[in-house]
């Protein structure tokens, strides 16, 4: 089916070069061929015709998704976007990371100013509560923890009667995994569309500080003070926004999503035999207590210490050796 496919769109006798994956079990490789170059997407496991649907979308509005030239089932012919990733430039200066970190914010208020597209699931204080129980059981037994079901459900309360509290409302488009490895630079283009956007297929609708959050707290890179405080300071400006009040959003949806990385990172070691994403996990616990240092998490955060273990070097080394 994939040559007939490639044949189809006219990319079959196109030079193939395989590209890093990502967490889950899609397929790329890029094509080259003598009229430009082009990305295939194989997904075994997903459904691709929801990506091509979003991207649609995101391009519709003048936003830097990759465009669709063929797909199928299983598969998609999109766009090649180069290789300009914000991960690997933000590391040159300061003074370019912190264009970069502000280049995303523009993007992301531009996608937050549409009305979310149809058909997306909510993100509300019951959807974190059910991901935050289910990935925090990956994590204990990963980590070799005894405990109680009871105990998870009672720290999943907690955290979604924080999140009924500071950030109940679910508004916009959210893209989930929105960082600087899914982001690249195309300076060519002008304003938010010089961000292009590379993984939304798992976008929901929630509150606007998520992919804020996602953006600025990155499970595979440290970002810096000076970057993340222009990048917040931007994103008020334009929104008007309380500092108080996105703060303590920040916080919450921030511990919302790092519980929830932490349990994927343990299923991603356990079940798909990827246990180098555990030693991603000291950062992302870093961010948590940050987040945890907040007033508005105060009920949350002796649960969490609690009853999760810190991935020191120790519980790292159990979750490797049993996956």
């Amino acid at each position: 089916m994939l040559e007939t496919f490639l044949a189809t769109a006219g990319w079959d006798t196109a030079r193939r070069s395989p590209l890093a994956g990502d967490a889950s079990a899609r397929r790329y490789t890029r094509l080259k061929s003598p009229s430009g170059s082009a990305i295939l997407m194989e997904d075994p496991e997903g459904d691709p015709a929801r990506f091509a649907a979003l991207a649609r979308y995101l391009t519709q509005h003048g936003l830097s998704a990759p465009r669709i030239l063929a797909e199928a089932p299983g598969l998609l012919l999109i766009e090649d976007l180069g290789d300009a990733l914000f991960a690997g430039l933000a590391d040159r200066d300061e003074a370019t990371e912190i264009r970069l970190y502000e280049t995303a914010i523009e993007a992301l208020l531009a996608l937050q100013r549409l009305s979310p597209p149809p058909g997306l699931a909510r993100a509300d204080a019951g959807y974190f509560a059910r991901q935050t129980e289910d990935a925090l059981g990956w994590y204990l037994t990963g980590a070799g923890t005894e405990t109680r079901p009871e105990d998870r459900t009672d720290l999943a309360a907690a955290l979604s009667a924080a999140i009924d509290r500071h950030c109940p409302d679910c508004a916009v488009t959210i893209l989930r995994d929105y960082h600087a490895e899914n982001l690249i630079w195309l300076p060519e283009r002008e304003g938010p569309a010089r961000a292009g956007l590379l993984d939304f297929q798992d976008a929901l609708v929630g509150h606007r500080a998520y992919d804020v959050v996602s953006l600025l707290e990155d499970a595979r890179r440290d970002v810096s003070e000076p970057a993340r405080e222009a990048a917040i300071r931007l994103y008020l400006g334009a929104t008007g926004l309380s500092d108080e009040g996105f703060s303590a959003a920040l916080a919450v949806q921030g511990a919302a999503r790092n519980l929830r990385i932490l349990g994927i990172f343990a299923r991603l070691a356990a079940v798909r035999g990827k246990p180098h994403y555990v030693d991603m996990m000291p950062r992302v616990w870093a961010h948590l207590m940050r987040d945890l240092r907040h007033p508005a998490l105060a009920d949350l955060t002796p649960r969490v210490t609690d009853l999760l273990p810190a991935p020191e070097p120790a519980v790292r080394e159990h979750m490797k050796r049993h996956a």
